[in-house]
This record gives structure tokens, C-alpha cells and sequence, in this order.
């Protein structure tokens, strides 16, 4: 546990957040105490709806409205006074009003933050060296060309490539691991005392998040910052953390030392979510009784060459024409009963290559050989769209986001309907049975037909999008990071499902995924992509084990281990392309 002598930046006593209901208030956060330390860093961890995101938005006063906070203090302690006394000045953050000059001068000065889509949190129509400019001067009195002084060195400090010229440039010039870079130099401004990091790394690939994590604890040294961060990946806590605080239903369930959590955790929750977590580190057992008893078969989707090249205009007006290379000369085979990993960056091309194998992208070069149940093969690459609808019943997609690619004003029972109808073989009364089928065979109740998609969880939505896409009997899925969405304990239940079905319709899966530990627990077998290329295939557990390729030595080097005693992100293998 922490010392008492550890200097208390901030302290959150009893804290109650609550969103209005037709019956009853909903709280969101319910009676949560915790401290920050200056140097230390506290993760909080939990599943989605736990109330974390609430709790970290309620230390600046912006919870969405029509939230409040209903009770509790949350107390900033200031131990630098303006005359340099060194006595310690205490402000209770829930007395002040949201919207007053004393909440905005906090804000930024004494604590930032940063969000977990560093796109939707720049303004995409200034550039970056403004928007970071524009956050100094709003609290320090500076002149334009001081503060631009001032921004080149925080890029140069977050290590981001070429600040002369990146200071000049938007948001969407930016990769995403700069944007989140940018994200940091923002909020560390103005030295703030401490730093709210709410899923900075989420949506970032392993070798980016390595990277940002190493930045925020070399910044958090040099400046002895207070760090709340806020994920629901262990493997990022076991890296990070100095304390962990474990919530659920808006409740701190359990919170102690890192080390303590991991090695013997109390409370039955954390137990569960420590135990999904030590699950995908190994290769599925269910998967492997299956291979036992039913061996894999003869290949059923090739990719023989397949270049995918994207066409653009560029000049005065459009006259000149340049492209970009998708996928290039990708060859792989998924057999029957087989499940196959894609592996690989943001802008590697593996969903490129997956909407190639299922012809949603028509193909620039190469051939896409898809053998039917009758041993029939057909090259798919120059079929146009009225060919290739019977294939399209055969091949099917689960997205990534569940919430995005579900209709909100389709019930559930429309949407998996949805193929069947298009399909034209089955009568209204047969469309409803195997809608009732479906539902069953997914893990979902009855009920839920009538229902519309908000109405369920992450988890139950990523079960709906599953239903659909096995409504017409197809031979084989594409999971496009199926499961990257979602948190730890509902991937193992989500990739279990997929087992279960593969087991009882015969199904060979494609799974796509920048997580190592999802393909490791999956997959029979996995090509590693880097740059539209696939630099590297085989045995999942021998690739895993023994990689040949560096990129793939990088990747695997990256992925946090969920054990606090093997730290070890700053020795990590880094690749280096050769010119």
C-alpha cells in the first residue's frame, strides 16, 4: 500500500455521481474515496458502465448533463502558494460552480486530461500548434510568439517527429499515436500536479501503446505528477500502476498495492476479471480438444497474389491521377474448420485484405479461390456484384463496433431477418422461427426479438451481429476485431460463442485483430502483416514463440504482460525498416 508520507495531491472522499431516472436516480458513481500521490501512478480498472470514465469526468466538473454530482468532496491540495510559503492550500473542486473562472483556471493548470479519442477531442480545423498555444495562454500570461516557443518544446519532450514542421499541421495529418502524443503535449502545459489519462491507449495499436505509456511515466518522473489512469486492459496495469482501484456498479469493490491485487486479490469480481485475463494468455483448451477431434481440412479461401491499390485524384482540378497501395501481392489459405489470425498495425492492411477475400473491395491484381461444399472452386476476383451474392451467403462479416453496425430503429429481430429476407427462400412464419433459433443458439432470450439494439449491453450487441451473420448457414465467418470493443471478461465469452458455433455448424473463421493474446487464444494459425505486405505465417504458438520476422519480434515484444513482476516495456524489441 501506499506510505502515509507520500505527498496527498488529490483526494476524493464519498464521492456520489447520479443521472436523473423516471423512478429513481441512477448512480453512476456511489460513495467512491480514493487518493493520488504525487509520482505515483493509481489505475482504475472495471468493465464498461462500471462508472469509471464518470468518476474521472466528475474531478473537473463535466459530466455530461442531465448528470450531477450529488455528494462527497473531491479536494485539489495546492502545496505551492502564490507567496512561497510552502503551506498547503486545500479546494473542495464539488463547491464550485461548473461553469465559474475558478473551476477553468483548475482545469489545465492543476489537472488535464486526456481523452480516449484524441480525434473527436482536437478541433479538426486548427492546427496543432494553435490549439496547444492557445491552452498556455489561457492560463499563463504569454505572448503568441512565447507560447509557440513554448509548444515546440512540448512536442520535442512528447517525441513527436519533425516539431518545426508538425506545429503547422491539422489533426488528420497526424497518425494516430501523434495525435495522441499532440493529446499529451496539451495537457502537460502547464505543469500540471496531476494527470487524468481516461482509456488513453484503447483505440491505439500494441506498439503505439508501448510507446505512449513509456511517455506518460518518463513525463510522470520528471515532473513528479499524480497519474489516475483509467483502462480496462491489465496488461497496461500490471505495466503502470503503483495502486489499483477496482470498480463496479459505480463501487470501489477493492483497491491496494498492485503486486497484492495481482497475487491475491479479495474480492470475488476481481478474482473473475484477473482469471479472463490469465485465460487469453494461453491457447483455448475447447480449441484444442476440437482440432483433436476434428482435424482441419483442405483449403476453402485462398488469397494467390492479391494487390488491392486505392485511386485518387490529386492537382488542379483532379487532372492527375495517384494511388495507394491497400494490400500488396498478400498469399494465404484458410482450410476448412480452420481459424486463422490476421495480425498487424493500424494501416497494415488486414481488413483491407478481408473485404478482398470476401470481394466486398474488388481485387487490382491476383486471384481470391473460394472452394465450395461440393469441392467446386471459383475465382471470385473478377466476378461483378449479381455473381458473387451466392458466395456472399457463404462468406460472411462480424464487425468491430457492435453499437455502429446494428440499425437503432431495426428491432433485433429485423436485423438477423435481414439476410433471409434478402435471401427470398423463406415464408414470414420460417423467418420468424429461425430468428428464434438464432437467438437461442447465440445465448440470448426470446424476448429480445421485439427489442430495439439500445437496449443491450456491449457484449449481448456483439451477440446480435453474430446471430445475423450465421442466419444463412454460411461456411465461413470474417471477425473484423469482433472483439476489440469489448471488455476482457466479455472477449472470452464472445470468442467461446464463436468456438461453440464453429463446433456445432462446422464454421472455418477468419479473425482479425491487433491483440496478440485474442489470436493466441483463438487461432489454429497466423499471418503477421505489416505495410499491405504479410511478412510472416504459421503455427499460431510456434509464431508466438519463436518468431522469425523482426516487425513480428516488435509486436510481440509490445504486448504488456498482465504480471506486475515482468516489467519491461523500456527493453522491448523495436523494429527498424531497412531502407
Amino acid at each position: 500500500m501506499t506510505q502515509s508520507n507520500e505527498e496527498i495531491v488529490l483526494e476524493i472522499k464519498n464521492l456520489t455521481t447520479e443521472f436523473p431516472g423516471r423512478e429513481q436516480n441512477f448512480r453512476a458513481v456511489d460513495d467512491v474515496s480514493i487518493e493520488l500521490h504525487a509520482g505515483k501512478t493509481l489505475c482504475v480498472v472495471g468493465e464498461s458502465g462500471s462508472g469509471k470514465s464518470v468518476m474521472s469526468r466528475s474531478i473537473l466538473q463535466i459530466v455530461d448533463k442531465p448528470g450531477r454530482i450529488a455528494g462527497g468532496q473531491i479536494l485539489l491540495h495546492r502545496h505551492r502558494t502564490a507567496k512561497g510559503s510552502g503551506e498547503e492550500e486545500v479546494i473542495d473542486l464539488v463547491q464550485l460552480d461548473p461553469k465559474s473562472q475558478a473551476i477553468r483556471n483548475i482545469r489545465g493548470r492543476d489537472i488535464a486530461m486526456i481523452f480516449q479519442e484524441p480525434m473527436s477531442s482536437l478541433s479538426p480545423v486548427h492546427r496543432i500548434g494553435d490549439q496547444i498555444g492557445e491552452a498556455i495562454r489561457l492560463h499563463e500570461n504569454v505572448s503568441k510568439k512565447e507560447a509557440r516557443e513554448r509548444t515546440l518544446e512540448l512536442l520535442r519532450k512528447v517525441e513527436i517527429p519533425r516539431p518545426e514542421t508538425a506545429i503547422d499541421a491539422y489533426p488528420f495529418e497526424y497518425s494516430g499515436g501523434m495525435r495522441q502524443r499532440a493529446m499529451i503535449a496539451m495537457a502537460l502545459a502547464c505543469n500540471p500536479s496531476v494527470l487524468i489519462a481516461d482509456e488513453p491507449t484503447t483505440a491505439l495499436d500494441v506498439t503505439i501503446q508501448a510507446e505512449i505509456l513509456a511517455l506518460i511515466r518518463s513525463l510522470q518522473k520528471s515532473s513528479n505528477m499524480a497519474v489516475l489512469f483509467i483502462t480496462h486492459d491489465m496488461g497496461v496495469v500490471a505495466e503502470i500502476a503503483d495502486e489499483i482501484a477496482v470498480m463496479r456498479f459505480g463501487k470501489v469493490v477493492e483497491r491496494g498495492d498492485v503486486h497484492a491485487i495481482f497475487e491475491n486479490p479479495q474480492h470475488d469480481y476481481t478474482k473473475r476479471l484477473l482469471s479472463a485475463v490469465r485465460e487469453l494468455d494461453n491457447p483455448s483448451q475447447r480449441r484444442l480438444a476440437m482440432r483433436e477431434s476434428r482435424p482441419v481440412g483442405a483449403p476453402c479461401l485462398v488469397s494467390d497474389g492479391i494487390r488491392k491499390e486505392f485511386y485518387y485524384n490529386h492537382g488542379f482540378l483532379g487532372r492527375k491521377r495517384g494511388s495507394i497501395v491497400g494490400v500488396d501481392t498478400a498469399s494465404l489459405e484458410l482450410r476448412t474448420g480452420e481459424n486463422l489470425g490476421i495480425v498487424g498495425e493500424s494501416g497494415s492492411g488486414k481488413t483491407t485484405l478481408g473485404r478482398c477475400l470476401q470481394r466486398v473491395y474488388n481485387v487490382t491484381d491476383g486471384r481470391v479461390l473460394y472452394t465450395n461444399a461440393e469441392g467446386r472452386t471459383t475465382d471470385l476476383a473478377p466476378l461483378g456484384d449479381n455473381q458473387l451474392k451466392p458466395y456472399w451467403r457463404d462468406i460472411r462479416t462480424v464487425f468491430q463496433d457492435p453499437f455502429a453496425s446494428l440499425n437503432p430503429r431495426m428491432t433485433v429481430g429485423q436485423i438477423i431477418a435481414e439476410p433471409l429476407v434478402v435471401e427470398g427462400k423463406l415464408t414470414t412464419a420460417q423467418i420468424r422461427d429461425r430468428v428464434m433459433e438464432l437467438l437461442k443458439l447465440v445465448g440470448l432470450p426470446t424476448l429480445a426479438y421485439s427489442r430495439f439494439p439500445h437496449a443491450f449491453s456491449g457484449g449481448q450487441r456483439q451477440r446480435i451481429s453474430i446471430a445475423r451473420a450465421i442466419a444463412p448457414n454460411p461456411r465461413i465467418i470474417i471477425a473484423d476485431e469482433a472483439t476489440s470493443a469489448l471488455d476482457v471478461s466479455l472477449r472470452t465469452q464472445i470468442l467461446d460463442l464463436l468456438l461453440d458455433l464453429q463446433d456445432k455448424l462446422h464454421l472455418s473463421y477468419i479473425l482479425i485483430s491487433h491483440d496478440i493474446a485474442v489470436i493466441r487464444y483463438f487461432c489454429d494459425r497466423l499471418a503477421v502483416m505489416y505495410k499491405g505486405r504479410i511478412v510472416e505465417t504459421g503455427d499460431t504458438e510456434e509464431v508466438c514463440t519463436n518468431p522469425q520476422h523482426d516487425y513480428t519480434k516488435a509486436l510481440l515484444s509490445a504486448v504488456p504482460s498482465a504480471d506486475p513482476r515482468r516489467r519491461g516495456m523500456a527493453q522491448r524489441f523495436r523494429y527498424q525498416e531497412a531502407n
